[in-house]
């Protein structure tokens, strides 16, 4: 009848919004067994469910605002040294025996064949968020990976969380192992994290958590939250709609950058500006070597964006050949379209783009 109608009219409805929650699949489920046909019981479960379906808004909302309030105090309050080290400077620290913690997130393989003395192997992924309440908050906590990309993740996925974290510039292929004297403080022994017991939002280490997960599930060209060289280029040429974010000094973007990239420069006030992009479409990140893009991505990641860093940066003689200038690639300036390329509208105008 007509009341039937209706129901199933703003049922259908409350479905979509369901969808937000991923809960659509076992509400219609409950739907199609248990109430069929009786409009006065299908009208009251209705309006229990709509009532569940609000707290659980309600709840995620709170998870939100815990989230982004750590995420915005991570940033917000970043010391001088933008939580990374220098590749000497570290080696230094290992050398004069510093109490700290130290994370290798290479592949368990290359951690066998040599480490620096003391490094406990936690493999990029959820290895890192499995162990958020091992990792001492009481100890600096240095981190490597290959290159500094994938540890420039980690290290703000880690602060939010309340762990001291800075990343080793460069990594172990670039930096670490070219410190002068490395092998003096390097081994084969496996080492496994202090007796640690940390206190961390339950909602921080959710979102964490959900952070690592989705990551290892990527199989595309976005794999581990980035894009290499060629595949960004292929966007630009394709003009697909894409948001392109250089995170470079204002001064860099001005002398040359990615064709369509509009400029935020990394720091404390990034996220005033960053809020202003579009949570709808792919954010590429880049800065110099990618580094400290790897935080803005996870910064983002854990607002709600959808965002990934180039692979190597713009590029630099420390980290060629990776990098967009190291892969051949050209810069522009203004509005200016690198020689024999096409024009894009890859990202959007922005009042601090200049």
């Amino acid at each position: 009848d007509s009341s039937n109608d209706a129901f199933e009219h703003n049922f259908k409805i409350f479905i979509d919004v369901c969808h937000n929650h991923s809960l659509s699949y076992e509400i219609e489920s409950l739907f199609d067994q248990q109430i069929k046909g009786d409009i006065v019981m299908k009208k009251h479960v209705l309006i229990s469910l709509m009532l569940v379906v609000a707290l659980l808004a309600s709840a995620c909302a709170q998870t939100d605002t815990v989230v982004t309030s750590a995420v915005k105090s991570v940033v917000s309050n970043m010391p001088d040294h933008i939580y990374k080290i220098g590749e000497q400077d570290f080696v230094d620290k290992v050398n004069a025996g510093e109490d700290m913690v130290i994370l290798d997130i290479r592949q368990p393989d290359v951690y066998a064949e040599g480490h620096i003395k003391g490094a406990v192997n936690l493999p990029w992924g959820t290895a890192i968020s499995d162990n958020l309440e091992k990792i001492p908050q009481d100890k600096e906590v240095f981190i490597y990976c290959y290159t500094g990309q994938t540890a420039g993740q980690a290290v703000l996925t880690l602060n939010v969380a309340g762990i001291k974290a800075r990343s080793v510039n460069l990594g172990w292929n670039l930096g670490i192992s070219k410190v002068e004297g490395v092998e003096d403080v390097t081994e084969t022994q496996e080492n496994t994290l202090p007796d640690a017991s940390n206190t961390i939002d339950e909602k921080i280490a959710a979102a964490i958590d959900d952070y690592y997960t989705k990551m290892e599930a990527i199989t595309d060209q976005y794999k581990n939250y980035k894009i290499s060289e060629a595949d960004l280029k292929a966007a630009i040429d394709s003009k697909s709609d894409i948001v392109i974010l250089s995170v470079r000094k204002a001064e860099d973007y001005a002398a040359g950058h990615i064709p369509g990239a509009i400029n935020i420069p990394f720091g404390k006030t990034m996220l005033d500006d960053l809020s202003a992009l579009p949570k709808n479409k792919k954010i590429v990140v880049y800065c110099y070597t990618g580094q400290t893009a790897g935080q803005a991505v996870a910064a983002l990641r854990l607002l709600g964006y959808d965002a990934v860093s180039l692979n190597g940066g713009t590029g630099m003689p420390s980290n060629a050949p990776a990098g967009w200038v190291n892969s051949g690639y050209e810069l522009v300036t203004g509005d200016e379209e690198p020689s024999g390329g096409d024009s894009t509208s890859a990202a959007p105008n922005s009042g601090n783009a200049s």
